[in-house]
């Protein structure tokens, strides 16, 4: 078996999916034969990135967030992709305890725990056209 496989959910922008995206993330990792914490790190970096799209992207209007999961050998790479408001500053909105919606009493953590549970995260996005956060993280590297 060559190991690539390429899956892409698109959903509306409704809280519940991000239990879905969560799902799905965990789906597309077992042919990868994952470590329990390798699955739960992909699964919150995931909730983060679900979480901003459909609260700070949208903002309680609702639209499409698409999901890509690829395999590339053993590292997945996950994009999260929104056509929302976009982040006018990346940088100030990747510092820790940053909010733009205290009084939703966010912890203004999501991009942190994105760049902690994966190897890497690149944040993409311009004001009134979106966002596209990639994640990869190298999965399933352990002896057996």
């Amino acid at each position: 078996m060559e190991n690539k496989n390429e899956i892409t959910i698109t959903f509306d922008s409704y809280s519940v999916n991000e239990g879905f995206a969560r799902m799905a993330a965990a789906a597309f990792l077992t042919e990868f034969n994952p470590t329990l914490d390798e699955i739960e790190d992909v699964k919150t970096a995931i909730s983060e990135a679900v979480t901003n799209a459909v609260i700070h992207g949208y903002e309680g209007t609702i639209g499409k967030v698409t999901l890509n999961f690829k395999r590339k050998g053993q590292e997945v790479e996950i994009i999260v992709e929104d056509h929302g408001k976009g982040i006018v500053d990346i940088e100030k909105a990747k510092q820790p305890f940053y909010t733009t919606k205290p009084e939703l009493e966010r912890s203004g953590m999501g991009f942190a725990f994105m760049e902690a549970f994966m190897d890497h995260v690149l944040v993409e996005s311009k004001p009134d056209e979106g966002t596209r956060v990639t994640m990869t993280k190298k999965v399933g590297m352990r002896e057996v």
